[in-house]
């Protein structure tokens, strides 16, 4: 029993017991753990606790039993190794509780820095160090701070901890601590980081985001032309999002607001200077003042050039002279235009050249259906092969031309709204003379029944894609007839159903006393038999069939 008692007793190899100190020689303490000889530990394995004196012959220390007897018969123990397993058990309790500890980074190793913690040495990677990639770790290195365990495994003597996690969580406390007191309110803050599309703004442990379009009423390109990183700004708490704790911030929301009376201050039809801020393939933009911007759109630039990129007539930057055409204070946007500050040509050349004037032009386009003439203010007027020449047919008259020629021609109708001209050359000679010597063309119009509404027979005399050329019977006025004007019923709406020689009668649906110009349709008598026949054989509650009506009408017609 004496014996059990005495091995019971007995420290074991690998555990932590409490010795005396005996004796100190020199740097060595010597140590009765109560083994059968006393083991020897080096002073400097008790750290600050020998520096200051408190390792003296009688103190009582912790060692760890390395082990009970070397090849010489004494103990072999070991401070430091006590102290690294005191450490695992306290490290052990916090990392149960998640709780935080205190370590110093004192070495830097490969993928990441060595951190004692008290004793323990534990592996903090470089993504663990920071919320953010930092690149000088030297601020941090041999400074208490805390850190949370998140590996522990003892019998690899493996610990792993993150600094990041620390941050990360005082972070989420301030942030909600800030966004409760922050929201609605006018603050300063320190630009972090510029992007293409905004800011990035420190508020104090906290960061929102200022979108390039909350930076100024004005167009604002990129972020940089107003700010620098580094700078202090007040910003205004513009929109908190409570579950992802996002803040959104704005400075124009400082200043007055461009748009209040917008209406008043560019009435519609007002004229004004301004200058191109920005130019797309549908137009260009054009500041009047800060903060407010309108948009000529690409068909308001020219009133000639159609179909020009909008950077072939205005250049970024430019000072130009815009027309307010439209204000929408609620959708933010103002139509302008540029060509309304110059005047219409076709109204131009329609005070200058009214209509039975004479014109000079150039050829500029030759096409199936006539001749396009260059007049003066870079506008074009259109002659009808109907109008080319009295004798010849349009497809035969056309030849005679060719782009580049001067030609004279008189002026037969100018539409400004739809931007048309319409020129005759066969008007300037004779205006088709009748076989009546001495008489105007108007003159034997009117003896010979030309007149608006009239039926007249004509004799086709071209066929060709757009319609149909006729001559009108015993005289030597002609005429063309548009597809769209052979007949009601679209199915019949074919020039090729017509051949040169055939008599066709036709309704004078205008005809110009002045220019002698006609103009025929087959579509507008049908309409106008079929009118005559419902009054005068049927009504719509006749009873009566359409085709009945129509027989009756036209059987009528072979009686007289």
């Amino acid at each position: 029993m004496l014996l059990d008692s005495f091995v019971d007793n007995e420290p074991l190899e690998g555990a932590v017991v409490k010795g005396r100190v005996v004796a100190i020689e020199k740097d060595l303490a010597i140590i009765d753990v109560g083994l059968k000889t006393e083991g020897r530990v080096a002073l400097k394995e008790f750290g600050q606790a020998y520096r200051d004196g408190q390792i003296q012959v009688g103190s009582e220390v912790e060692v760890y039993v390395d082990r009970v007897e070397n090849a010489v018969g004494e103990a072999v123990l070991s401070r430091e190794k006590a102290r690294r397993e005191e450490s695992w058990v306290k490290l052990e309790e916090k990392y149960n509780a998640n709780e935080r500890v205190e370590g110093i980074i004192f070495n830097q190793v490969k993928g990441g820095f060595t951190v004692d913690l008290e004793g323990a040495v534990a592996f903090l990677p470089r993504s663990q160090v920071d919320i953010r990639p930092i690149r000088d770790i030297a601020p941090l290195m041999n400074v208490s701070q805390p850190f949370q365990i998140l590996k522990m495994d003892k019998r690899r003597g493996n610990i792993v901890v993150s600094r990041r996690a620390i941050l990360e969580e005082s972070r989420a406390e301030q942030r909600s601590e800030i966004v409760q007191q922050l929201e609605g309110q006018v603050v300063d803050g320190v630009v972090k980081n510029i992007t293409d599309y905004g800011a990035f703004v420190d508020l104090g442990g906290i960061d929102g985001l200022l979108h390039v379009t909350d930076i100024a009423w004005r167009r604002v390109n990129h972020p940089s032309e107003v700010l620098t990183i580094g700078e202090t700004i007040k910003v205004q708490i513009v929109r908190i999002n409570h579950e992802s704790h996002r803040i959104s911030l704005g400075m124009k929301q400082l200043q007055s607001d461009p748009w209040e009376g917008i209406e008043a201050k560019y009435p519609i039809g007002a004229k004004f200077t301004g200058r191109v801020t920005n130019i797309t393939d549908y137009g260009a933009f054009v500041e009047l003042e800060p903060g407010i911007e309108g948009l000529i759109h690409v068909s308001e630039m020219s009133w000639t050039k159609k179909n020009v990129h909008p950077g072939k007539i205005v250049s970024t930057s430019q000072e130009v002279d815009v027309v307010v055409l439209e204000v929408d204070p609620d959708k933010r946007r103002i139509s302008l235009g540029l060509k309304q500050t110059l005047q219409n040509p076709w109204e131009a050349f329609a005070e200058k050249h009214p209509v039975g004037s004479t014109i000079e032009g150039e050829v500029k386009n030759k096409t199936e259906f006539g001749l396009f003439i260059g007049l003066e203010g870079d506008v074009d007027g259109m002659v009808h092969l109907s109008d080319l020449d009295w004798q010849k047919s349009g497809e035969v008259a056309l030849d005679d031309y060719n782009r580049g020629d001067m030609v004279s021609a008189r002026v037969l109708d100018v539409d400004v709204e739809k931007e048309r001209i319409s020129l005759g050359i066969k008007q300037l000679n004779g205006e088709g003379t009748s076989s009546s010597a001495g008489s105007s063309s108007s003159e034997a119009g009117e003896a010979g029944g030309l007149r608006k509404n009239a039926v007249v027979t004509t004799e086709v005399i071209d066929v060709n894609e757009g319609g149909i050329e006729v001559r009108i019977a015993d005289s030597d006025v002609t005429s063309f007839i548009r597809r769209a004007d052979l007949s009601r019923d679209r199915n019949d709406q074919r020039p090729e159903r017509f051949a040169k020689g055939d008599k066709v009668d036709a309704r004078i649906t205008q005809y110009d006393r002045k220019t002698g110009r006609i103009q025929l349709s087959i579509k507008a008598l049908e309409i106008a038999e079929e009118r005559e026949a419902v009054a005068n054989f049927g009504s719509s509650d006749s009873g009566a069939s359409l085709g009945d009506i129509l027989g009756a009408a036209l059987k009528g017609r072979e009686e007289k």
